[in-house]
């Protein structure tokens, strides 16, 4: 008997190549697009065209008649809007700046569409990420570099649980993305050109601090102090909703030099100004740990760790400070730890988890 698998197709051409993959293997192939924008006016939906906009369910049902497989719509906006959209107000709300595709990536992508696929008697769910897994000689599962570094999406999908990642199949990870547009064009499917998303879907106009002031409202903090490392008053800033760790432009401060935000402090309303060296440092320390490719870290350890998404990597030793939290030593110096943003661990090719940079 065929294995079942759902696709959750997005109307871009990864998905949709992955979905042709998977036929052409031999599954049963079930499309699946995750209704999780909110809102959607007309003019957004021709702008942005993004992962979770409507303008996906048109181009998505459009590759599922050509693949001749059943396709769905699903409605996830409730998940969405509380494990992605809430957590990231509420974190830029905190002085961090988060990473909310990892979120999705975990609580909606795939514990929520996991469930109802596994609920509808499917055996694995699939996507269009460019990543592999595999199964380890220690019996775990890990999440494996894709062949093409230009296009590895692995760093975002660290904290996905070993349940999760024994139910789901990647196809797309063993191609360039090339390769994978030529493949939908042979395929004749109608997305083969079809340019890549880049912004968050939820903040099409790249505003973040804008849609934390429509989201939060009176819980947004307002103008406070730019000060120096050591507490001088240097002007005001329009709000540490606006600001990360490591930012340079737009913070309108007439020093005579390139400065830098080094920290942000959300209890005294604070946003701390210095010079490029204060944005590196040589220790990262992480709570919220998920182990992949090993149960638990019981020792030091030497890995290569990304501190966010487009990070090449530094090497770095891994050890518990206690049960919950894990410090990071570098090698060399890295630039702009965010508190917020993941720091994921790599051995060799695998991800062996990653955490919550404080």
């Amino acid at each position: 008997m065929k294995k079942k698998v759902v696709v959750g197709m997005s109307g871009g051409v990864d998905s949709s190549v992955a979905a042709y993959l998977l036929k052409q293997q031999g599954y049963d192939v079930i499309g699946v697009t995750m209704q999780i924008w909110q809102d959607e006016d007309e003019l957004t939906k021709q702008e942005s065209g993004g992962c979770c906009g409507l303008s996906a369910v048109d181009d998505a049902r459009r590759v599922a008649q050509r693949l001749d497989i059943p396709y769905y719509v699903m409605n996830f906006k409730r998940e969405f809007q509380c494990n992605v959209m809430d957590y990231f107000v509420e974190e830029y709300l905190r002085g961090h700046t988060p990473n909310p595709c990892i979120a999705c990536n975990r609580y909606v992508k795939w514990e929520s569409l996991l469930k109802r696929s596994l609920e509808i008697g499917a055996d694995y769910i699939a996507t269009g990420h460019y990543a592999r897994i595999d199964r380890l000689t220690n019996g775990r599962y890990a999440i494996r570099n894709s062949v093409t570094a230009a296009k590895d999406q692995t760093y975002a999908l660290y904290n996905l649980t070993q349940e999760q990642l024994s139910h789901t199949l990647m196809p797309v990870g063993e191609y360039t993305k090339d390769e994978i547009r030529r493949i939908a064009e042979e395929a004749g499917l109608p997305v083969a050109h079809k340019p890549d998303s880049q912004e968050i879907c939820f903040v099409p106009d790249g505003d973040y601090a804008a849609f934390i002031d429509r989201e939060a409202g009176e819980r947004v903090p307002g103008p406070g102090n730019f000060v120096s490392t050591d507490g001088q008053i240097l002007g005001r800033h329009k709000g540490i909703t606006h600001y990360t760790v490591g930012q340079r432009r737009g913070l309108e401060l007439a020093m005579g030099r390139r400065i830098f935000v080094t920290e942000i402090r959300p209890d005294t309303n604070e946003v701390v100004i210095g010079e490029n060296e204060d944005v590196f440092t040589s220790t990262v320390l992480c709570d919220r740990v998920n182990y992949m490719a090993i149960s638990d870290l019981t020792k030091p350890r030497r890995v290569l760790a990304k501190i966010r998404y487009n990070h090449r990597g530094e090497f770095c030793t891994i050890e518990k400070t206690d049960k919950d939290h894990v410090l990071c030593a570098f090698e060399k110096p890295v630039r702009a730890s965010t508190p917020g943003q993941a720091v994921v661990f790599y051995d060799g090719e695998y991800v062996l988890g990653g955490g919550t940079i404080l």
